[in-house]
């Protein structure tokens, strides 16, 4: 073959005689394309796999001017982090022509599940992100989209694994237990702990309250009320804590948004409180003392990582897992990142 071990990487020509076809046979296997009898085709798949030949989808794509059409479903909402995600989407949009991606954003009224429902049915190209909540409706919604042949990525809230092809997020469960641990080291002492959460349809908020109560549970001297349902509005979660901020509780944890309304409850408090995301609100709560410590996830990566699966899927492509793991942050006061020149991370 003429590329052979000790050489240079296997080629198409070294398939082609590895299989005993043509190059134009083994074209036509790699695209997909008809007009090849089942039998050539398994052979042909069975000389790629021997000799390990590895397709460079970037150059193929370059050399048929190939675009991918990605989409993006995102909350229709004032929350800071998913602006942060519209941003950087908006950053990947404006990068040269050679990445050939055309990015768009659909924006949906925030955990309605209907209207996740039907921008998924009317999402066309290559591939979807879906940031949204869980429901059988919704898992019915990416089932129908996988079988019109669009890739799928869960964004920030998973869906089940059987269902979607990735999910681009933080392990949640893991982010409530270091929410947890936080809370129990800082505490004041015993007492009661509020938990808010967007919306009990949202599963990376339920999974947050999961890992939270595995932790709260073995910490002594501390219980946890039923969580608020916030909706990630300011003033529903202001009202809200204006009934359940009693002379018992020590400690808030803000899984979700709506954290200006949490700010002004807490005037004249001093409380513990963790919450999730660096953005303006929450950085100027934690210098200023009202926040004790947040709990991030990079919004550039996730939506960095959420193009490179929905492009390699569309490709039939291997990826590399470690560079699509998103890390759990934790910032304090002391290692907040400086403000970018638009206010947000650097």
């Amino acid at each position: 073959m003429t590329g052979g071990a000790g050489t240079s990487a296997p080629t198409t020509l070294d398939v082609a005689e590895a299989a005993g076809v043509s190059l134009a046979t083994v074209d036509r296997v790699l695209n997909g394309r008809p007009g090849v009898r089942e039998a050539t085709v398994a052979r042909v798949r069975e000389a790629i796999d021997r000799i390990g030949y590895v397709r460079d989808t970037a150059a193929a794509n370059l050399a048929k001017r190939r675009v991918y059409d990605l989409s993006f479903i995102l909350p229709d909402t004032d929350n800071e982090f998913v602006a942060s995600l519209r941003a950087e989407i908006e950053t990947r949009r404006a990068q040269p022509a050679i990445h050939r991606t055309r990015l768009t954003v659909t924006p949906v009224a925030a955990f309605d599940p209907q209207a996740v429902v039907a921008a998924l049915d009317a999402a066309t190209g290559d591939g979807v992100a879906v940031f949204g909540p869980e429901t059988p409706s919704v898992r019915d919604a990416v089932r129908r989209a996988r079988v019109r042949g669009l890739a799928v990525v869960a964004l920030v809230s998973d869906l089940p694994s059987s269902e979607r092809d990735h999910f681009v997020g933080i392990d949640n469960i893991r982010a409530g237990r270091t929410a947890a641990q936080l809370m129990a080291r800082f505490v004041a002492g015993p007492g009661r702990v509020l938990v808010i959460t967007g919306s009990r349809l949202a599963r990376d908020h339920l999974e947050r309250r999961q890992g939270f109560d595995q932790v709260m549970a073995e910490t002594p001297g501390m219980s946890v009320g039923a969580s608020l349902e916030g909706r990630d509005d300011p003033e529903r979660v202001k009202s809200l804590l204006a009934e359940a901020l009693t002379d018992d509780v020590v400690g808030i944890y803000s899984s979700a948004a709506g954290n200006a309304g949490l700010i002004a409850a807490l005037e004249g408090r001093d409380l513990t409180v963790i919450a999730h995301e660096l953005t303006p609100t929450t950085r100027a709560a934690l210098m200023d003392g009202t926040f004790d410590a947040l709990i991030t996830q990079d919004a550039g990566h996730l939506v960095r990582s959420a193009i490179r699966l929905l492009r390699a899927t569309a490709d039939g492509a291997p990826f590399d897992p470690a560079q699509e793991r998103i890390r759990i942050d934790i910032h304090l006061k002391e290692n907040v990142p400086d403000p970018g020149p638009e206010g947000g991370q650097t």
